[in-house]
């Protein structure tokens, strides 16, 4: 006996609102004659939700163009300034904020320094609410209401039913950090002129890495596969394994520590406490410390400068130019050998490299970096797999956040979350 079909007649609205809202915002303008197609719906179906997200705002008319020779077709597309959404990535410097529109076009950003690196978790808290509070009082009230914060932080996320998510950060001495109650207790996310009226933005938490793929497989490098793994690679490593088209989290979120996966047993000592991971060989800290112990001198300054030096030394003639260069390629091939354990482990159609510090290395070191993947996967899945750098750059992480709320205002057809009204 077949099963009951479960679903309601509230259900098939959203569902049918979500299709059209998803192909607006991914392939629009489109026309309402294009639409049944793409969506599958019918043509009562497309004029009754394309009329109901109009009036509310969410869709808005975009010109017409012609139709061989009847009436003009007009063009539809997702309003920008119905919303607007912010994403935030607690990276290893520094506490960065970014308010986006509907499209994720940046409106205003701010960013907070972490002294020494430090990643004390009241003062990570403390450094949000200051970002958020920054970028609202830029924007005043010339931008819709908020949809929701996305938050990208280095380490595991937990999500329990009650009291909000978890952080386990081990690199950054983390351990089951209420973050999300932190941030809720502060009130921080629910002031400023774009929540008024005392209505609470929804937060949203998830590791750093998986935002990065979630952005390059909506927007990037990563776009139309359904197989693939976004690296990110700063002064820590991590990864976003994506199948089916969708992140895998594992049975407890914990899916995708790449950098913390064994490339030589008893080798380095990893920021984790571990010997021999991978992030202790190719992230940014790590490719520094190794140049160092070879007797390269850099000049000094941040990660991100004291890694150009590299790059720029190793072009450079005599020994310093001959050491720099050994270190690049021991580095190529290193990150060759750990993507040629993705291959193999998950057969991907695409591994794309991002980060700030995968992107600076990338341009040089990605010819090297392929060959050494072939030379240790498996040949037939390594042939089939295209190894690449992230499209969106070295911000790709806070743009993920902010889609975090975007894709629940997507699967939610446009409805806002509860006590958020759009602008009509």
């Amino acid at each position: 006996m077949g099963g009951y079909d479960r679903r309601t007649v509230r259900d098939l609205r959203r569902n049918n609102r979500a299709a059209v809202l998803r192909r607006l915002y991914f392939e629009g303008p489109l026309s309402r004659q294009e639409l049944g197609p793409a969506t599958g719906l019918s043509s009562g179906s497309i004029s009754n939700v394309v009329t109901e997200l109009l009036a509310e705002g969410v869709l808005e008319e975009a010109g017409s163009v012609g139709s061989d020779g009847g009436r003009p077709r007009t063009l539809l597309r997702v309003a920008a300034h119905c919303a607007c959404l912010v994403g935030v990535d607690v990276g290893e410097t520094r506490v960065r904020v970014e308010l986006f529109d509907m499209m994720l076009t940046e409106v205003a950003r701010s960013e907070q320094p972490l002294d020494d690196g430090r990643h004390d978790a009241a003062l990570v808290v403390q450094l949000i609410e200051k970002g958020l509070a920054s970028v609202l009082a830029q924007v005043g009230a010339s931008t819709g209401p908020l949809l929701g914060v996305g938050v990208g932080v280095p380490g595991i996320v937990e999500r329990r039913a009650h009291g909000g998510a978890l952080v386990h950060g081990q690199t950054i001495g983390w351990d089951a950090v209420p973050l999300e109650a932190m941030l809720r207790e502060s009130g921080g996310i629910t002031q400023g002129d774009a929540l008024a009226e005392g209505r609470r933005a929804p937060l949203h938490i998830d590791n750093g890495a998986k935002t990065l793929g979630q952005a390059e497989m909506w927007f990037g490098a990563g776009r139309g596969a359904r197989d693939a793994v976004i690296a990110l690679i700063g002064s820590g490593v991590g990864a976003c394994v994506v199948t089916g088209g969708e992140p895998y989290s594992g049975a407890s979120s914990g899916a995708g520590e790449w950098g913390h996966t064994v490339l030589t047993v008893g080798g380095r000592r990893c920021r984790c406490g571990a010997r021999g991971c991978l992030e202790a060989y190719v992230g940014a800290a790590a490719v520094i410390d190794r140049w160092r112990e070879a007797g390269g001198e850099p000049d000094g300054g941040d990660e991100e400068t004291v890694l150009a030096e590299l790059l720029a030394t190793g072009g450079g003639e005599g020994a310093p130019g001959r050491l720099a260069r050994e270190v690049l390629a021991e580095t190529a091939e290193y990150l060759g050998a750990g993507i040629a354990d993705l291959v193999n482990l998950f057969n991907p159609e695409r591994i794309v490299i991002g980060g700030w510090a995968g992107l600076l290395l990338g341009p040089q070191l990605l010819p090297a970096v392929r060959e050494a993947t072939d030379a240790y996967a498996l040949r037939y899945p390594a042939a089939r797999t295209a190894v690449e750098l992230c499209r969106l750059g070295p911000d790709a992480v806070t743009v993920g956040a902010a889609t975090l709320p975007l894709r629940r205002f997507l699967d939610a057809g446009g409805s806002p979350p509860p006590g958020v009204a759009l602008s009509v």
